[in-house]
């Protein structure tokens, strides 16, 4: 690790590990923007990313990006500096990405739908230089926003906001017209000096944890292993540079990147990318021909009564299925149609396991298939001990590996605790290995941490609990996952009120977490105000909570399109 800014904040790998890594021909010493310069020279003329209103082939956007990168380091930024990145799936946001990335900077994977309430947190911890916003998001002025985040920022007094979308402010920076003024040859050069400074161990992006804590914990990604990791599921899935894979959730996810950006341009493959409205994404999906895309089940049956559906899947030879188990109608879809369904497992600390193409159908469905490297590391154990469970038992799932986290950024504490003794990081996860049509394959089979899964989007119980305890009058509260066919899960906070105290509706409670400025998705979306149930040492028992509210009908809850 070159870079002296964030050594004493990230855990380093052992020698030894590392060099095994790299004599595999895993890590190969290079930064991400480097990694795709060199695809773009091999592939100049193929198409690298398409949405609904551009594309670019790599050879242009190697080319803009490197300008983008020249007048970011021209406004001041410093490599080691961190970004963070509250934009939508667009074409520019890539740009942004690489140019970013070429400067030497690192990108912040927040989300455009968080608020206050996480950024403040996230820029904090990552001492944030520069905000990237969407400057045409319809649902806040995220200009403004960032611009009281920075105000409010007690460790960086001179944050750097940019932008991408049309913006109709005048007096901040557009990310896509930085550069202008330079000639392509000097940025290059200034960026291959750049890249010089950097190497493949240093830290390229901060992702962020879905754990269980109610303050962010953020994921260190190298340029070496992050590139790899992208690199083997391209290679798992048999990707080449003839791919056109389509991504609509949030393209800054760590799934979006790794499983998808990189993925693709690790091959030359293009990358379309879009919203998860059918009327907007079926379209662009047949006119490019998509090949591959990751959906979740409950979406995928949604959209095939699209009359736009099997014009758009015309082309389709995988679909990537994730978020909850794969049922037989979902499955059904896309095989009936000669298309291979796939289950996957991913966490943004690193590991991902898919099932391969050619495995049998029962392994595809029933499975989330087996870890990309095979110097991966996993262990099933039994929770909160290091005892291997046997095959065809459930455990939690641990593991290591070229591409997993040693330590989240500058938390000593949280790391003692979800490390085994011999490094194997403690996923929270439930799993069995389990030998399915004669492969030996893992089945993910719950959570042990303590989190709603809300189409994707993880929103850990302890910090929603924690806030709405502050509401004068609740005693204890309770935030637990029900079923949802849409989302897969959304969350009812259940509560328990102090005698004589008055009984809080679900709209006292989403306008607490509104004025503290709470991202939406993370709201509460049913409320049971009850007795709590407890274990023998007083702690709310959520397990016997959850069959509780089940069991129950519904007694408080949002319309299902109310919250973001």
């Amino acid at each position: 690790m070159k870079s002296e800014r964030w050594r004493d904040q990230v855990v380093p790998l052992p020698n030894a590990v590392a060099e095994r890594y790299r004599a595999a021909g895993y890590w190969k010493g290079r930064t991400i923007g480097d990694h795709f310069h060199a695809v773009a020279q091999r592939y100049p003329d193929n198409i690298a990313v398409v949405d609904a209103d551009s594309r670019y082939t790599y050879r242009e956007l190697d080319r803009r990006t490197d300008l983008i990168a020249a007048g970011l380091l021209g406004l001041g930024f410093t490599p080691g500096d961190a970004v963070l990145f509250q934009v939508e799936n667009s074409a520019e946001t890539v740009l942004a990405w690489y140019g970013v990335i070429k400067a030497g900077l690192i990108p912040v994977a927040t989300l455009a739908a968080h608020r206050g309430h996480e950024i403040g947190q996230i820029g904090e911890l990552t001492t944030a230089r520069g905000h990237l916003v969407q400057a045409d998001y319809p649902k806040i002025d995220l200009v403004e926003f960032a611009r009281r985040m920075a105000a409010e920022s007690p460790e960086t007094t001179d944050r750097i906001i940019l932008t991408v979308g049309r913006s109709t402010h005048p007096d901040v920076v557009a990310i896509a017209e930085l550069g202008a003024d330079i000639g392509a040859e000097q940025a290059r050069a200034l960026i291959e000096r750049t890249a010089a400074g950097i190497d493949g161990d240093d830290i390229a992006v901060f992702q962020l944890s879905g754990g269980t804590t109610s303050v962010p914990k953020v994921i260190p990604r190298l340029h070496d292993e992050y590139w790899y990791n992208a690199a083997a599921y391209a290679a798992r899935l048999g990707w080449d540079d003839t791919v056109r894979a389509a991504h609509i959730l949030p393209v800054i996810h760590n799934a979006g990147i790794v499983l998808g950006v990189h993925a693709a341009h690790s091959v030359g493959a293009a990358m379309v990318l879009g919203t998860p409205d059918p009327d907007r994404f079926l379209p662009l999906m047949a006119e490019n021909g998509v090949t591959d895309i990751l959906f979740y089940p409950a979406l995928a049956l949604g959209w095939a009564q699209h009359p736009q559906f099997d014009r758009a899947t015309a082309g389709l030879r995988r679909v990537i299925l994730t978020g909850s188990k794969i049922n037989d109608e979902s499955f059904a879809l896309f095989e009936d149609r000669g298309i291979r369904g796939l289950g996957l497992y991913g966490a943004g600390e690193g590991l991902v396991m898919v099932t391969p193409p050619d495995a049998p159908a029962a392994v595809r469905q029933h499975s989330v298939g087996i870890p990309l490297s095979e110097l991966d590391e996993v262990r099933v154990l039994e929770p909160g001990t290091e005892k291997e469970v046997p095959d065809e038992s459930i455990g939690e799932l641990c593991f290591t590996g070229p591409y997993t986290l040693r330590g989240y950024l500058n938390s000593p504490e949280r790391n003692a605790e979800v490390f085994t003794s011999d490094g194997l990081f403690r996923s929270g996860d439930l799993v069995a290995a389990r030998t399915i049509a004669g492969v030996r394959t893992y089945t993910f089979e719950g959570r042990a941490k303590d989190l709603v899964n809300r189409g994707g989007e993880k929103v850990n119980s302890a910090e929603i609990e924690s806030l709405v305890l502050q509401i004068p009058g609740i005693r204890r509260a309770a935030l637990v996952p029900v079923p949802d066919e849409r989302l897969g899960e959304r969350g009812c906070i259940c509560v328990e009120v102090v005698e004589d105290s008055p009984v809080p509706t679900l709209a006292d409670i989403t306008r607490f977490l509104e004025a503290r400025d709470v991202a939406k998705f993370k709201w509460p979306e049913r409320l049971e105000v009850m007795a709590l149930p407890s274990t023998r040492v007083g702690k709310i028992d959520k397990r016997a909570l959850l069959e509780e509210v089940l069991a129950q009908p519904i007694s408080g809850a949002t319309d299902s399109a109310s919250v973001g």
